[in-house]
């Protein structure tokens, strides 16, 4: 009697394709290569990605959830306050990318067009800005809203693009276990924060030193 196959999933199409860009240093040619390759019906890939760069987005959404799953198990999470959350977020996420370092240089790195790689993080952008409103308190609102009347809307699209600045460092950071980035991520969290409650110079001058730092010694 013939075993009965596995059958095919998303996280499964997920693993395989990451594992296939690594081994193969390239992108499948096709769905219909990429499924025969790996032993599964292009139809059953279809059952859950219309296209393979479908998947390649998939791939960092997954990591951000991954990421809320894992912070969201701390009995202590629910307390805490939205800077500290986004710190919690921020590590975790960055662990993930750490485990995952080798694919995912060599998909934000792929084309020398920076907005093409860019687009691989739409799936992401959108579940990142919707955790910011997830996490984003009463207070915090009232604080930019005094500060400079702005809505929810543009604190998510500042957010992201801070998330944004801090991915790049990392990608270029070279330090061991990329504590460099650890630093950012406490000095930049902080500094944005800080601006909110109208108290920002220490840690922005803290913040600029560090990275002012950095660009000197790449030079």
């Amino acid at each position: 009697m013939a075993a009965k196959k596995t059958p095919i999933t998303k996280d499964k199409i997920v693993s395989i394709y990451m594992n296939y860009r690594l081994e193969n240093n390239d992108k499948p040619k096709s769905v219909y290569q990429f499924a025969k390759t790996n032993g599964f019906e292009e139809t059953e890939f279809y059952s859950f990605f219309g296209t393979l760069e479908s998947v390649e987005k998939e791939i960092f959404k997954m990591f951000l959830e991954k990421a809320k799953e894992l912070i969201q198990k701390d009995p202590g999470y629910e307390s805490y306050d939205m800077q500290s959350k986004m710190l919690s977020f921020y590590f975790t996420f960055f662990e993930l990318l750490t485990a995952n370092r080798s694919y995912v240089v060599m998909s934000l790195k792929e084309h020398q067009n920076q907005l093409k790689n860019l687009m691989q993080l739409s799936s992401l952008r959108i579940g990142f800005k919707n955790y910011i409103t997830e996490i984003m308190t009463d207070e915090v609102r009232t604080q930019y809203e005094k500060f400079q009347n702005i809505q929810e809307k543009a604190i998510q699209e500042t957010a992201w693009i801070q998330f944004l600045l801090t991915l790049k460092f990392w990608l270029e950071d070279e330090s061991p276990a990329f504590e460099k980035t650890d630093i950012y991520i406490e000095k930049s969290v902080k500094a944005t924060f800080e601006l909110m409650n109208i108290a920002p110079l220490e840690s922005l001058i803290d913040f600029g030193k560090f990275i002012f730092k950095e660009k000197i010694q790449k030079k």
